[in-house]
């Protein structure tokens, strides 16, 4: 069968499945529709996290980046998990504790401010939209590569299918989607990696693959073969980075502190009964995400090289158009690839210096890598409803903290405190199909690549939710007024410094125009250090909290 016939099957299965569990686990309350009534395994909330944290970014985008950056893209890998260390350590276990339903619940009962609270919902609806627009715009480009769809037809049948198990089972059906599609994503992102691995060096697990010497030679090592085609063709060297120390460090950090102050992450944590359930739930995600995260540098160094040799050939000069592999149409039929005979000899041909006539989106590493090694076309299928999987698991979870935010935080604790169980069920669910239309259409309209758009929404929560939250925990006299104006400081900052040099004056977009060489990626945690210092700067001149906050504050941290 061809790719388009074993996508077909693949993806309606899986969809399918999405649908049944949807059915069954029905959402009948508004505690099941927010926080499944809080009786999740801590083994299947792990699950859930897991995919729920992995979204097209790190299906689709992180062995891309990895593979375009090197070293560099090392960054992604220690912020994001480093992030959920923080999320065990820091925050879940006190949340779950006190006992809120979002995180803007929480933010507006501990600085006991309504205001405060209306600041917390502002910030996590725009930073959870600008999530989701990188999840449907992933959608989108699996269903316009593997099923011949336009992008955004791709991305209105991602919103209907989130529709259904977003929409009808809340908290519940999608915690028990996300398991299912953790299966599915882990699957298909570590078949494709071994087979791949076994192919060029030998092993069968790619995290010891991409040490291994390759096959039929045991003197040449696969990363050493990596870096000498990189340097002949003028690309930067695939193991040493060439961002400065302090980027990486900021980038890591905002990545870190984004992680652990995202909604939808955090809210996760909520679904477990006790607090013990939420410290072992993270256990769990951290090692369920590893499994694809040890294995992601592995598939973006087998990519470059198979990327490398289709294109340019074994004399490194350059195949004919006629020559020219499989995937390079494929994906130039998809728009993802372009080709330009700049000297006019017929030949394409890749490199990273001006010779280059190759563009290549980093968003196809993972969904070309099956084609890319030249693997069955059911394992190329598999990939496409993995990466489907990833984004959908991600964007309902997302679409959820919208639609809470709307119904409970707003409608419910804000405009009309009488609101009935029943009253407010049917308005998280509107509150759901309005964002699900909105998703759609920053879907089919992206700001950004999906990886840039979700860096830009770690800059936003490292700056502005994490900082509010610490401090609501270990601070017991930090006052409404504090809270506020850092998060105001924090998060317009940073959405001030990435505007600038993303959409405003692009150009200076480079280590020689940003502030003390810190890129807008990496801003996100000089925001929260503003939002800390001006947060403690406006304490010094109000009063502290009222003592019976501060009395809840230290009852927190009570074992």
């Amino acid at each position: 069968m061809d790719i388009q016939t074993w996508t077909s099957i693949f993806i309606a299965s899986s969809f399918t499945l999405y649908m049944i569990i949807a059915v069954w686990a029905k959402a009948k309350t508004t505690h099941d529709f927010y926080l499944a009534n809080a009786q999740i395994h801590p083994l299947t909330n792990g699950l859930a996290s897991a995919a729920n944290w992995m979204s097209a970014a790190s299906f689709i985008s992180l062995a891309g980046l990895i593979s375009f950056l090197g070293y560099d893209a090392a960054v992604y890998l220690m912020g994001w998990t480093g992030g959920y260390v923080l999320l065990a350590l820091c925050l879940a276990p006190y949340l779950k504790r006190f006992g809120q339903v979002t995180v803007a619940d929480f933010i507006g009962e501990r600085y006991y401010s309504q205001s405060a609270r209306l600041l917390a919902v502002t910030c996590t609806v725009f930073i959870s939209f600008i999530y989701v627009a990188g999840q449907m715009r992933g959608v989108g480009v699996v269903f316009a590569r593997f099923l011949d769809v336009n992008v955004n037809l791709g991305v209105m049948l991602g919103m209907a299918i989130v529709f259904v198990y977003a929409v009808w089972g809340g908290m519940k059906g999608i915690t028990y989607t996300q398991v299912a599609q953790y299966c599915v994503l882990i699957f298909a992102f570590l078949v494709p990696a071994i087979f791949t691995s076994f192919a060029l060096t030998g092993q069968v697990f790619p995290q010891i693959g991409l040490g291994a010497s390759l096959s039929g030679s045991s003197e040449v090592y696969l990363l050493d073969r990596l870096d000498g085609l990189s340097q002949q063709l003028g690309f930067n060297s695939f193991t040493n980075g060439a961002r400065s120390l302090a980027d990486k460090f900021f980038i890591t950090a905002a990545l870190m502190m984004g992680t652990a102050g995202l909604p939808h992450i955090i809210i996760r944590f909520q679904t477990v009964a006790k607090v013990k359930d939420t410290r072992l739930s993270v256990a769990y995600a951290l090692v369920f995400i590893a499994i694809l995260y040890t294995a992601a540098p592995a598939v973006a160094a087998f990519a470059k090289v198979n990327i490398i040799e289709s294109i340019n050939g074994a004399n490194m000069q350059g195949v004919t158009e006629e020559q020219s592999p499989a995937w390079l149409r494929n994906w130039q039929q998809a728009g993802l690839v372009e080709w330009s005979d700049n000297n006019g000899d017929g030949r394409l041909f890749y490199s990273g210096d001006q010779r280059n006539e190759i563009g290549i989106n980093p968003d196809i590493i993972v969904l070309a890598s099956p084609e890319l090694a030249q693997l069955p076309n059911w394992v190329v299928a598999l990939v496409a409803a993995g990466g489907l999987a990833a984004a959908l698991s991600t964007a309902a979870g997302l679409l959820l903290v919208i639609s809470s935010s709307i119904s409970h935080d707003i409608l419910k604790q804000t405009l009309n405190k009488n609101l009935s169980d029943q009253q407010e069920l049917k308005w998280a669910r509107i509150s759901a199909v309005l964002a699900i239309i909105a998703a759609g259409y920053f879907g089919a309209n992206p700001p950004a690549l999906v990886a840039e758009v979700v860096a830009i929404a770690f800059g936003l929560a490292a700056s502005s939710l994490f900082p509010a939250i610490i401090l609501g925990i270990f601070v017991r006299k930090m006052s409404r007024q504090a809270a506020i104006a850092g998060m105001l400081s924090g998060m317009l900052f940073t959405l001030g410094y990435i505007v600038y040099f993303k959409y405003l004056n692009s150009p200076a977009n480079n280590a020689d125009g940003w502030l003390w060489g810190i890129s807008p990626e990496g801003i996100g945690a000089l925001g929260m250090v503003i939002n800390f210092s001006s947060a403690f700067v406006i304490q010094y001149f109000v009063k502290p909290a009222p003592k019976a906050i501060q009395q809840l504050v230290v009852s927190l941290r009570q074992p």
